[in-house]
């Protein structure tokens, strides 16, 4: 007998960050049975900062996201969510939700609606193809005619031992996330970088912070000239020109309390007191196993095709989040995206008759 041909998915959601799993939500509740492939767990992807659910899960405190005030949300998470992911997530806090947290429930809310998962990561994609092929690292493949990718993108840092050992406890690449959380208000804090994010991130610091010290390894900021008026003119923004960091200082009882710089042009090392060291030196957006197949900006960023649509250069594959987005980049707008995919995959498949 011949054997029988496995039927494509209707849609594959590629990535486990807020926009993958709102996506899976969305797919799920429209009997698209979404398959999500959320990445793997592996020691490369740790180091890569692309571990199954997104930057989120390596956020501490979420303040912003809507529906979640302070309150001790134990009882809920112990009933919201599956037990066996119940036990991989850190002790609660009592104190609204957390960046793990907050992700396990979105995670679980899909699943409730039928979503699948596949934990492992994407290695090549067939868009040429209908319908289209996904490979996985193990070498299985999978078939769909419609695929969200919204793997994200992962925040550049300098590669420090002191960076890492303080992550999440006074070294952030988000101010938006971050800046407002205690630990911050009213105490100097530091940023990495000179062009127009970075001032952006001291700007919006200088609202929390007793003072904002930018790093920045040259004598000229490379922002543009209007964001530079504008670090020049706040008075809780002084610039360190001609620096590196070199050390995050700290301890494990306070976190970060301090940065170390080096100097680019021969002079003693300085060290400044600080509870908080932001990263503005960019985002990296997870496109590399794309190879080529869907447009991207000239930063790598996967190209919306139209706008107020999540279309891209190939008809039936659509992108949401931080892959697609090098402006928001914050949780709910990733969500909303991923809404937006689900909605704009239906609807294609519907045309489709699919």
């Amino acid at each position: 007998m011949p054997e029988e041909k496995e039927v494509p998915e209707k849609v594959i959601v590629i990535g486990s960050g807020p926009a993958a799993w709102t996506a899976a939500i969305y797919s799920a509740r429209a009997a698209l049975q979404p398959l999500v492939v959320e990445g793997a767990i592996t020691e490369e992807n740790r180091l890569a900062g692309t571990l199954p659910l997104g930057q989120l899960a390596l956020t501490t405190e979420v303040e912003n996201y809507p529906g979640f005030p302070v309150g001790d949300l134990g009882a809920y998470l112990d009933s919201a969510v599956a037990e066996d992911r119940r036990r991989l997530m850190p002790p609660h806090n009592k104190e609204g939700v957390s960046g793990p947290e907050l992700m396990e429930l979105i995670r679980q809310q899909a699943m409730n609606f039928g979503a699948r998962v596949v934990t492992d990561d994407v290695v090549e994609v067939d868009f040429d193809r209908r319908p289209f092929r996904l490979t996985t690292s193990d070498g299985a493949t999978h078939e769909s005619h419609a695929v969200i990718v919204a793997t994200g993108a992962r925040a550049n840092y300098l590669g420090l031992p002191s960076e890492e050992k303080y992550k999440n406890r006074g070294v952030s690449a988000c101010a938006v996330c971050d800046g407002a959380l205690p630990r911050f208000r009213n105490k100097p804090l530091a940023v990495v970088g000179g062009g127009d994010s970075a001032v952006e991130e001291a700007d919006y610091l200088a609202k929390f912070a007793s003072t904002v010290y930018m790093i920045h390894r040259r004598d000229e900021l490379r922002a543009s000239k209007i964001m530079a008026r504008r670090a020049a003119d706040n008075p809780k923004i002084e610039i360190l020109w001609n620096r590196t960091l070199a050390e995050v200082l700290g301890d494990d009882a306070n976190g970060a309390t301090g940065v170390r710089l080096q100097s680019t042009v021969g002079q003693p090392d300085l060290t400044k007191e600080v509870t908080g060291v932001f990263l503005a030196i960019g985002h990296t957006p997870n496109t590399a196993f794309l190879n080529g197949k869907l447009e991207l900006t000239e930063k790598n960023y996967i190209r919306w095709t139209t706008p107020a649509r999540t279309y891209t250069s190939v008809e039936g594959v659509f992108a949401a989040g931080d892959v697609a987005d090098d402006y928001y980049r914050q949780a709910i707008t990733a969500s909303g995206s991923g809404c937006m995919a689900a909605l704009d995959a239906e609807r294609y498949l519907a045309a489709k008759g699919l």
